[in-house]
């Protein structure tokens, strides 16, 4: 009896994660592992990177029995408004503060999607950004600047 792919999203996916979880584990051993007691740098991205191979060989695996619906077309919108959405985070959050790199990471990410709703996006930024500063400037006291002009 000869094995066939039946979900192709499964068995694409579980490769990626065996993908990834490969490059992670191998780059973390290039690092000091250390010890569950004693971890090294090099101990969280070994460990996090066999998890995922483990993980895509279960999805991989299971695409073999399992019947999918099939992969769609490629989705270009998200993947461009999510990668414009984390890199104006990581820009903003040097130059602008935490409140305007999350805005502008909640917004772009909102525009990815299909439905998009006012109303929801201002109370998931109320309840973002208040739950952020809350607990990260002033429950941790990281180092975080709220507005650029602080």
């Amino acid at each position: 009896m000869a094995l066939r792919i039946r979900s192709k999203e499964d068995f694409w996916s579980g490769l990626m994660f065996i993908g990834f979880g490969a490059v992670a584990a191998l780059v973390g051993r290039t690092y000091n592992v250390g010890t569950a007691m004693d971890m090294g740098p090099g101990y969280f991205p070994t460990y996090l990177g066999v998890i995922l191979v483990l993980i895509g060989t279960l999805i991989a695996v299971r695409s073999f029995w399992v019947v999918g619906e099939g992969v769609g077309r490629f989705a270009f919108r998200p993947v461009l408004f999510l990668s414009g959405a984390f890199a104006a985070f990581g820009l903003l959050m040097e130059s602008g503060g935490l409140v305007l790199a999350l805005l502008a990471l909640l917004g772009l990410s909102a525009a990815a999607g299909e439905r998009f709703h006012p109303w929801q996006f201002v109370l998931l930024a109320v309840v973002i950004v208040g739950g952020s500063a809350a607990l990260f400037v002033y429950g941790l006291g990281l180092p975080f600047r709220l507005l650029p002009w602080e």
